[in-house]
């Protein structure tokens, strides 16, 4: 009905009728989602011998690429057939990295870059000789390996470099991080002198411009040092710029948690002049949080999260709380997911966070009162949708692929309904709990460290995602999911002065119309071109004395 009295505005993808001044509020701010292509990767035994995996990929123009211990696959996005598969030791041979005969490689990284169209690739090698002898490789040197694609085809040519971990001292290098922004690419890790002696956080910044040249070249990096961890955080996570911006900025929580007491910041600063060969940093900013907690449930002599089966075991590792997947920026606003508890259960917890200044936007807990949910990685776009990858477990259900989405509107975030994207077959057991009971270590199994969540380039409504899940007993399987998201469109009302503030989530193929006669069947466009403010667009227009009805329309 019309209220009288007053101007009288409409805002519709379809019909909303609303008073002035008002803001429309949707009954439902989230998006739709739907699966498209959702398919096996790799298999532990047919295509990999390690444990974890390490489950990582990204999605580039025409191909998904799955980069983990063991295997590096490129299927097609359109029919997921695997166009490539070959070692992991196989890739960086034929980028021209040269490993010693007694070196193993792990912990792999892979990130698409749609401005420079071109992928970006990590690792770490260790002395496989020592660690098999019952040595312990994290006190001897390692190094670092970094490939950049010659082209946006990753089945084409790749140029590898191998360097020194930790030039000033030779110590070890371990879980190696991997972003990139407009002026530079980031690669960190965590500095050891011995498995359980962290000396602190080491970070290398090249100029992005070097190693997309025609000749890609490493030869202007920085080399920051060992940084102390109460001042830099714990594990260093470099945050990603898909769109093409630089804030350069690394994020860390700041205690990996292993006192199992809440901590209540995360570490944020940023690399400076990274495009040249003297890069700098800046001092570190303490951002206040809800508290995050490690439970002690796994006796490992460090505290780390252990994750609920329906076999009644809890000894599947979820590891601590550390940013263990990329963070990613988009539109000034970082995104970061960890893992926390959250009465009882392991819970994701989410942070939004404004790059220029490092205050935090937003942040919130996803939990289920009868899952522990874990390994998250998280990805978002322009038009504010935000999706999260995960897996779930517990008493009733075996560990399975899950992933939720979100939409930050009027900078507010609110998520849907997780989505099954593959439910687990069976509890897990892996083949490395025989050897712990062989060595008298507790039972346990190791899985993640890691997932990975990524934009389509092509479609920025799409995202894809890789997780895992137990295709049998001993035997873990990653599973590759596209998610189709359909935002939710808002469009807000709001009076300023005697102008009217209208503005709507940065969807493409929608335009603004207004009329002032509601029962008319056609619709005028409202010619002011729309400002860009985030991931909304403005219209500013002056308060008439008639009344007005405006909606959004397609085309």
């Amino acid at each position: 009905m019309l209220y009288s009295g007053q101007p009288r505005f409409l805002c519709a993808l379809s019909v909303y009728l609303i008073g002035f001044p008002a803001t429309l509020v949707s009954a439902a701010p989230v998006p739709s989602v739907t699966i498209g292509q959702n398919f096996p990767g790799s298999t532990y035994g047919i295509n990999s011998a390690a444990i974890p995996p390490d489950a990582n990929g990204a999605v580039g123009t025409r191909y998904f690429v799955e980069f983990i211990n063991g295997t590096f696959a490129v299927y097609n996005k359109t029919n997921h057939q695997s166009v490539k598969r070959i070692a992991d030791t196989k890739f960086w041979s034929n980028a021209g990295v040269i490993l010693a005969t007694s070196d193993a490689i792990t912990d792999p990284r892979i990130i698409y870059d749609p401005v420079s169209q071109r992928w970006f690739a990590s690792m770490v090698d260790f002395d496989a000789n020592a660690a098999a002898g019952g040595g312990d490789p994290t006190l001897e040197s390692n190094d670092f390996l970094l490939a950049v694609s010659l082209t946006s085809d990753p089945t084409g040519a790749w140029k590898g470099f191998l360097f020194q971990a930790d030039p000033d001292n030779g110590h070890f290098a371990d879980f190696p991080t991997l972003g990139f922004d407009a002026n530079g690419v980031y690669l960190s890790g965590d500095i050891y002198n011995g498995e359980n002696n962290p000396l602190g956080a080491a970070l290398f910044s090249f100029p992005k411009a070097d190693l997309i040249a025609a000749s890609p070249t490493i030869a202007n990096g920085t080399w920051f040092g060992v940084m102390d961890y109460s001042q830099r955080g714990d594990v260093l996570q470099p945050v990603t710029c898909f769109d093409g911006s630089s804030t350069g900025k690394i994020l860390a929580a700041s205690d990996i948690g292993s006192d199992s007491n809440p901590h209540s910041n995360v570490v944020c600063f940023a690399v400076q002049n990274a495009s040249g060969p003297e890069a700098t940093l800046t001092a570190s900013t303490f951002i206040p949080t809800l508290p995050w907690v490690v439970p002690d449930n796994i006796d490992l002599g460090v505290p780390q999260f252990a994750a609920t089966q329906p076999d009644g075991t809890q000894n599947l590792i979820a590891d601590d709380a550390r940013f263990l997947a990329r963070v990613n920026a988009v539109g000034g606003v970082i995104y970061a997911v960890q893992t926390t508890e959250f009465y009882g259960h392991l819970a994701i917890r989410w942070y939004r966070i404004r790059a220029a200044d490092n205050t935090l936007l937003e942040s919130g807990t996803i939990s289920d009162p009868n899952l522990d949910l874990f390994y998250p990685s998280i990805a978002a776009n322009a038009y504010g949708v935000i999706v999260i990858g995960y897996n779930g477990s517990g008493g009733s259900a075996f560990v399975s692929c899950y992933a939720i989405a979100g939409e930050t509107i009027n900078g507010v975030t609110a998520f849907g309904s997780p989505v099954l994207t593959q439910a687990g077959a069976i509890a897990y057991h892996g083949d490395d709990e025989i050897l712990a009971e062989l060595e008298g270590l507790p039972i346990v199994s190791r899985w993640g460290d890691y997932s990975a969540t990524s934009v389509d380039p092509s479609d920025l409504n799409h995202f894809w995602t890789i997780q895992m899940y137990p295709s049998d007993s001993d035997v873990w399987t990653t599973q590759i999911t596209e998610l189709i998201t359909v935002p939710q469109l808002v469009l807000n009302i709001n009076p300023v002065g005697s102008n009217l503030v209208l503005s709507w989530p940065l969807v493409p193929g929608y335009h603004l119309q207004s009329t002032t006669d509601f029962s008319a069947t056609t619709w005028s466009t409202v010619s002011q071109t729309p400002a860009t403010n985030g991931n909304n667009l403005v219209v500013t227009l002056p308060v008439t004395s008639s009344r007005q009805f405006f909606r959004l329309k397609s085309p």
